[in-house]
């Protein structure tokens, strides 16, 4: 990787736009995820019954979760289109655009007739927007945390980086929020109304994004010629690697949650309908205590590295495989709820947390966007058939067959990370300290040194 230039060394203390930066990512974030999570949990709550109702229920609810994983087949496409723009022209103009698509999608599905209206016309629409939302949703996540992470200062950018994953459950907390409220509505209200809510959101989110200044380091590399000509195939030979890295490190994240918040909620569902308030609830709760584990999550990879806390997430979610489905099958509602606090509330967010810093550091700045882009939605893409590989074989084996899946998924997951160098270690943190410390000293003096006299950014240790 190449020497990075003077001005990105002076902005090792980060842009003055670093926070408004962060929070404006992770409100887009979180828009973005409560209209790509409202479709599972309609799916695992509705869609089945109003799409598909001349198949018995079983058939209906894997056509349903059919229809999710088509948004996720998309993911990489819109991953590797947004990463392209993102690192060709600028971070900014993705996000505002994929917030435009996905804002568009997410309303129409809150206006689409039924089967009992337009027959096989309504699944058919409903899987076209799936796929659109797919590849607006798999082109928003790399700008988003691209954005924040560089905007950040060096030694804090774990946490900076960790804001916009925070939207994520804060999505999730909202989706499902709603869902629980609307579920009070009659008839065709209960699944239509989240999607119609969402255009309000989207909103505010594109009003707020409009306002954001684009990336610093991207400015840098596109002024001084370091951008590649195409940073889709230059991350493919190049960087290649990486992307298997991050394929690994985010499919136990992936599965951990759509085997959670999707699949055991059509699981309870299913066989304890007098539990379906206490599971969205729960979801909901989990949420709320994520927002506020990702954040810590992501502020201790600053002080300890990002090996340890995703090490320690993978371990855990191995363990709880089995325990998640024994619990559930209670039908005790303290057990459901403890299920949920612990998948999504604890373990997921401990992964997310790390996740914006540790899969961001594998790429350079010319394929940031592209690399990091491309392995997550790869990753998300497999993810997705969580659900329906889950509902598969339980039909065929019963709970374990779910619950090996989820085993399977933490254990590729475990593998990656101890696979995977870690990207902040002891050194570079008191080396990076070390920069810091002069730069504020520089600064109280109104002394800038010289270029030279400065050590390398952070990144080209990732080289």
């Amino acid at each position: 990787m190449s020497t990075s230039t003077t001005a990105d060394r002076r902005n090792v203390l980060g842009s003055k736009d670093r926070v408004k930066t962060a929070i404006a990512a992770a409100f887009g974030t979180s828009v973005e995820n409560y209209d790509f999570i409202a479709y599972g949990t309609a799916s695992a709550l509705y869609f089945g019954a109003v799409f598909f109702p001349e198949s018995d229920r079983f058939v209906g609810t894997l056509l349903s979760f059919a229809t999710l994983a088509v948004g996720f087949v998309m993911r990489p496409l819109g991953g590797a289109v947004g990463g392209y723009f993102a690192d060709k022209l600028g971070r900014k103009p993705v996000l505002v655009a994929a917030m435009i698509v996905m804002g568009a999608a997410t309303f129409l599905i809150g206006v689409l007739p039924t089967y009992e209206q337009v027959g096989v016309l309504a699944p058919i629409l409903l899987v076209v927007i799936r796929m659109i939302q797919g590849l607006a949703f798999g082109a928003e996540w790399g700008g988003a945390i691209t954005m924040a992470y560089e905007h950040a200062p060096w030694h804090r950018r774990g946490m900076f980086a960790a804001i916009p994953q925070s939207g994520n459950p804060l999505g999730i907390a909202l989706a499902s929020g709603v869902f629980a409220w609307s579920d009070t509505l009659d008839g065709d209200w209960r699944w239509r109304t989240p999607f119609l809510l969402s255009a309000v959101l989207v909103i505010v989110a594109l009003i707020v994004r409009s306002r954001l200044s684009e990336s610093p380091e991207f400015q840098e590399a596109q002024a001084s010629g370091k951008t590649e000509k195409n940073p889709f195939l230059a991350t493919l030979a190049n960087d290649w690697r990486g992307i298997l890295r991050v394929i690994a490190l985010r499919v136990v994240e992936s599965f951990a949650y759509y085997s959670t918040a999707t699949y055991l909620l059509s699981y309870i569902t299913e066989r304890h309908p007098d539990l379906r308030p206490v599971a969205l609830g729960s979801i909901t709760a989990a949420s709320a205590l994520a927002i506020v584990v990702t954040f810590l999550a992501g502020a201790l990879t600053d002080r300890i590295g990002r090996r340890p806390i995703y090490i320690a997430a993978c371990t855990a979610a191995v363990l709880f495989a089995f325990p998640m489905y024994m619990l559930t099958n209670s039908a005790r509602p303290v057990l459901v709820v403890t299920v949920f606090i612990v998948g999504i509330g604890l373990i997921h967010a401990s992964l997310t947390g790390t996740q914006g810093s540790l899969l961001t550091e594998q790429f350079r700045t010319a394929t940031r966007t592209s690399g990091a882009s491309l392995g997550y939605q790869v990753a998300a893409a497999i993810g997705g058939f969580a659900p329906l590989l889950a509902a598969a074989l339980v039909g065929a084996f019963g709970w374990p067959g779910a619950a090996l899946l989820y085993l399977g998924a933490a254990v590729i997951g475990l593998i990656g990370i101890l696979t995977t160098k870690e990207t902040w270690s002891r050194r570079e943190r008191e080396r990076v300290l070390v920069l810091v410390a002069e730069e504020r000293r520089t600064r109280s003096l109104s002394v800038r040194p010289a270029s030279d006299t400065l050590p390398s950014s952070p990144e080209d240790r990732w080289t």
